[in-house]
């Protein structure tokens, strides 16, 4: 094995560069990389794009443009991702999560709308991988994912009914509720054949893996259960001429050579303008602006948490920044050669996995399994039906909402908790994810701050006090302690009782050794306190704040500006500071008012 000549050891060592997305093509082939692991990805990569063949067409029908766009984004984005970004086993492409996102975008815009909103995501998505913005995502509360991601699934599965029942509906309106009133107005016209070959893709998709583990480990169930119902659809129309299912080949034509081609055109991805021949107006481009935005977010999001989750299956550990860089270089390519918006594909990203992957070759191989697809079996590819697409989107649906998940949660999480996922669940329904995600984040953080000010306790002592044996309270001296964070959801309570302290105290101990942060809220509210026990006067004796308050203090130069404070490092000599003043034994000088100095 110590002779063993990396297949890649002849290339220069270029760990001297420091960027992230050559950073992440440095790790990618790394020694060691040998004949047995390039056999592994190429492999994997076959598996994998056979996975992203049927899915890629699917999606991409969904969101409203011919099927080949989808298969583009796979060559595409699926190669430029997986050699510039940071994770070795990601596979990126379009998926369903995007769905809800680019169906409007089509609609209003068309394609070359669809494009050029994906371009202008690819953009700020290597901007936010520039400014290191990677490590943030994980802020985003798991409440608001599961939302989300769940409300997503749900439209998706709505979206699927149009084929699944073979309905005759031009076009689907943009709201949740008008696609169910328009579903429900045209369900007399359900075909029978349709359900049924949905009805069987489904079955197929569940029932193989289950009942013939070793076979689909090889083949994957999506080429067997689409091969079968394509042909058993072939077989029934051949029979029943008058049988009608809806296939790719009758739904999308294509002109090749000045022939009309049905299905997909057996033709290479080609370079174009995604802003296409007549260029989009100022103003289309800045009303993609917001739907730019939500594309980068949710990119962004679910290719990290993809990338996250193949950590978790090989325990290595991706780059979340030259992740970011890498997944918007492929959305700003893709573009350019007629692909939609892609991000990291958790399914296909974990069927990499399993199959035995070892480095970006693998995502690169599933790419270009896909063009050849493309190049030799397109013919094939028009028979297929388009309620068994719908059937595939349905059980993607289906594993993306995690229903048991889903209500495990409900079950078990904080009122508050499931309060943020209810209602990022239904904003995802009825309005947008970026709606959802944003009153969710919003509401999620609302409901952090006043748990946490719920975690800042304090307690007011005196010699008069059930507890006085604790710290042997002289007369004239109240202790008021403080525990937890002084920030601006907890700051007003916690000072509010100073107010309380009664005229028989004439020093006060302010113990904050046990606040480990203050902000500009919480030292506003503590200088009022100070402002009000002048008044009232009495001296304080400020013990022991942490390194942060304590710094905070310092530059505010306490002291200077409250001549009746005083400081000590810890509680006890705070203490034996007010026995001194309470008696009469400071020798510090007083101002008119008769406090004492500060020390």
């Amino acid at each position: 094995m110590k002779n063993r000549r990396s297949l890649l050891s002849f290339f220069p060592e270029r760990a001297r560069i420091d960027v992230p997305f050559a950073t992440a093509i440095r790790r990618a082939f790394v020694l060691g990389y040998d004949v047995a692991a390039l056999r592994a990805d190429l492999l994997a990569g076959v598996v994998v794009g056979i996975v992203a063949l049927p899915l890629s067409m699917a999606l991409a029908i969904s969101v409203g443009v011919p099927p080949q766009h989808g298969l583009y984004t796979a060559i595409i984005a699926g190669s430029v991702v997986s050699l510039t970004g940071g994770s070795k086993f990601q596979v990126t492409g379009p998926t369903a999560a995007f769905v809800v996102i680019l169906a409007p975008i089509t609609a209003r815009h068309g394609l070359s709308g669809l494009l050029s909103a994906g371009l202008m995501a690819g953009i700020l998505l290597v901007v936010m991988g520039v400014a290191r913005l990677g490590r943030l995502i994980q802020f985003i509360p798991h409440p608001v994912t599961t939302g989300f991601t769940a409300g997503i699934a749900v439209v998706i599965a709505t979206l699927q009914l149009k084929d699944v029942f073979g309905l005759p509906i031009a076009s689907m309106p943009e709201t949740y509720l008008e696609k169910i009133l328009v579903l429900w107005q045209a369900r007399h016209a359900a075909s029978l054949p349709d359900l049924v070959a949905s009805f069987a893709t489904v079955a197929l998709l569940i029932g193989l893996p289950r009942g013939f583990p070793r076979l689909t480990r090889g083949v994957p169930a999506p080429l067997i259960a689409l091969s079968l119902v394509s042909l058993a659809a072939l077989v029934a129309r051949h029979f029943v001429p008058a049988l009608a299912i809806a296939t790719i080949g009758t739904r999308f034509h294509s002109v090749v050579g000045g022939h009309v081609v049905a299905g997909i055109p057996p033709l290479a991805p080609k370079l174009i303008l995604p802003w296409g021949q007549g260029g989009l107006s100022l103003g289309a481009f800045a009303s993609l602006g917001s739907a730019a935005f939500a594309i980068a977010m949710l990119g962004a999001i679910e290719s990290l948490l993809s990338a996250v989750i193949a950590d978790g299956m090989t325990g290595k550990k991706h780059d979340p920044d030259a992740e970011l860089i890498g997944l918007g270089l492929g959305n700003i390519v893709a573009p350019f050669f007629g692909g939609i918006a892609a991000t990291g594909a958790l399914a296909r990203t974990a069927t990499n996995v399993r199959a035995g992957a070892r480095s970006p070759l693998a995502a690169v191989t599933h790419a270009v399994v896909v063009l050849l697809s493309v190049l030799l079996f397109a013919p094939l590819l028009a028979y297929v039906p388009m309620a068994s697409l719908a059937g595939l989107l349905l059980v993607v649906a289906w594993n993306m909402s995690e229903v048991r998940h889903f209500m495990t949660t409900l079950r078990i999480a904080p009122k508050s908790d499931v309060l943020v996922l209810l209602t990022c669940f239904s904003l995802t329904i009825l309005f947008d994810m970026v709606v959802a995600v944003s009153f969710g984040v919003v509401l999620a953080s609302l409901l952090f701050m006043r748990r946490t000010a719920e975690l800042t306790h304090s307690r007011l002592l005196d010699s008069r006090s059930d507890l006085e044996s604790e710290y042997d309270l002289p007369p004239g001296v109240a202790l008021y302690e403080v525990q937890g964070p002084l920030f601006f959801g907890a700051a007003q309570n916690a000072m509010g009782a100073l107010q309380a302290i009664g005229s028989a105290s004439r020093v006060v101990v302010l113990a904050l050794g046990r606040v480990p942060s203050i902000d500009a809220t919480g030292f506003v509210a503590l200088e009022s306190s100070l402002v009000h026990l002048r008044k009232a006067k009495k001296i304080v004796v400020i013990a022991g704040p942490l390194p942060e308050p304590r710094r905070i203090f310092e530059k505010a130069n306490l002291p200077k500006h409250h001549d009746h404070i005083h400081f000590a490092d810890t509680l006890p000599l705070a203490l034996s500071r007010a026995r001194e003043l309470v008696g009469g034994e400071d020798n510090n000088t007083r101002d008119q008012d008769g406090f004492a100095l500060g020390a």
